[in-house]
């Protein structure tokens, strides 16, 4: 049987600890991270219910207590990367999930730094010494259940998988804890009785697949049992780049969703030009008030990377799943994703026909224009900041209640 020697690393409560750090006289108190609403919340918050996502008004009811900070980025993009880098002087075989979390395979390391378990209880108590801060290591065969270790180990511990007896200790856990379990899943399982991963697993996969649709089924099935044959992957970059933003409860109107789908297609683009990849394919993402998500997606003939194209198509699609359900009038949440990304393709222009999507091929006029302008806001910004320049329909129609800053933090590297 293979060394569990995967090391799912974790710093806990990251941006509430870091503020923590920062100013030692919140150590011990409820904070929070926000305002308007809550962006983390330190462990002594969350013992009062408060947690990432909720009003800022919500949060001070159910702790009166609560200080809210505005948030060091700089300092959280630098402790983060500190931290991974303690991880690096032991493997390169790191894979870093976000600005907070990463993977790394120690195999093979033991003759230079001790056996995996070892490896971890160094990194903790480097990463507690040199920067300050917390953090939770699981230690596995496999990245699923190292990621999970890793949970049971919070706050601020290690837990080490027995390759002997990782069932037992995978099939007593609740299943939420599973990747890609969220409350809709974890709901629907709990229709049917399931609340731990061993009563998962000792359904049938047809089953699972009935319930939860073929691929969500077959992929909890397979890490119920804990077949998981993922590998570390140092270099990794993202198949797609999206953003969603929670709206609360709006109505399913244009004048609300459009000023939203330019911010999150602005977001989008900018990281899309950066770093030259266009993407083909637009997906967009409505959730109604009961929580139920429906989804559209439209592969075009050419990638596309401009602000106003993504936007358009993103308008357009949300209009079609409306039109398709319309006793919907409120929704709770939009979200865009671009996938099948592009090593930004030799532009093929195309004669000027004065077709109506003009606007949304990268080889037209109108796509070349957009193209262009959007280049001249990306060179101000880089040296006037990003707020210096925008769409005015963004700036002034979309959310802002967390900041642009923040959600940066959380966008994988394309």
């Amino acid at each position: 049987m293979d060394v569990a020697a995967i090391l799912h690393a974790d710093l806990d409560a990251f941006y509430a600890s870091v503020e923590q750090l920062l100013d030692p006289s919140l150590r011990g108190r409820p904070i929070a991270v926000g305002g308007g609403v809550v962006l983390a919340a330190s462990y002594e918050a969350r013992a009062f219910g408060v947690k990432s996502g909720m009003p800022g008004r919500r949060a001070r009811e159910l702790c009166p207590a609560l200080v809210f900070v505005g948030g060091h980025f700089s300092e959280y993009q630098r402790l983060g990367d500190a931290a991974i880098g303690v991880l690096a002087d032991y493997t390169p075989d790191i894979e870093r999930i976000s600005i907070d979390e990463a993977f790394a395979d120690v195999s093979g390391c033991e003759r230079l730094f001790g056996p995996p378990a070892e490896i971890a209880k160094t990194v903790r108590a480097r990463v507690r010494a040199e920067l300050g801060l917390p953090i939770s290591i699981g230690v596995a065969r496999t990245k699923h259940l190292a990621k999970i270790a890793s949970q049971v180990a919070k706050p601020d511990g290690l837990v080490i998988v027995d390759p002997n007896a990782e069932l037992e200790f995978l099939h007593a856990l609740p299943v939420e804890l599973m990747w890609g379990v969220g409350p809709a899943t974890k709901a629907r399982l709990a229709a049917t009785g399931v609340s731990t991963i061993g009563q998962l697993a000792a359904h049938a996969p047809q089953s699972l697949e009935r319930l939860l649709g073929r691929a969500i089924g077959r992929k909890l099935a397979a890490l119920a049992w804990n077949r998981d044959p993922r590998r570390i992957q140092p270099h990794r970059r993202a198949h797609s780049a999206g953003a969603q933003s929670a709206l609360g409860r709006k109505p399913a109107a244009e004048h609300v969703y459009r000023p939203v789908l330019l911010h999150l297609a602005e977001r989008i683009a900018t990281r899309l030009r950066a770093k030259a990849r266009p993407g083909r394919t637009v997906t967009v993402r409505v959730r109604f008030a009961d929580l139920r998500s429906v989804s559209r997606a439209l592969t075009l003939p050419a990638p596309i990377s401009a602000t106003m194209a993504l936007a358009d198509i993103a308008t357009d699609l949300v209009r079609s799943v409306l039109r398709d359900h319309p006793h919907e009038t409120t929704i709770s949440l939009v979200a865009i994703s671009v996938s099948h990304l592009d090593e930004d393709a030799v532009l093929q222009l195309e004669l000027p026909f004065g077709l109506p999507d003009e606007g949304q091929r990268p080889g037209a006029r109108r796509g070349i224009a957009r193209l262009r302008a959007d280049r001249a806001l990306d060179a101000v910004r880089e040296r006037f900041g990003r707020d210096a320049v925008g769409y005015g329909a963004s700036a002034v129609g979309a959310p802002r209640s967390v900041p642009d800053a923040f959600r940066s933090l959380a966008e994988k590297t394309l």
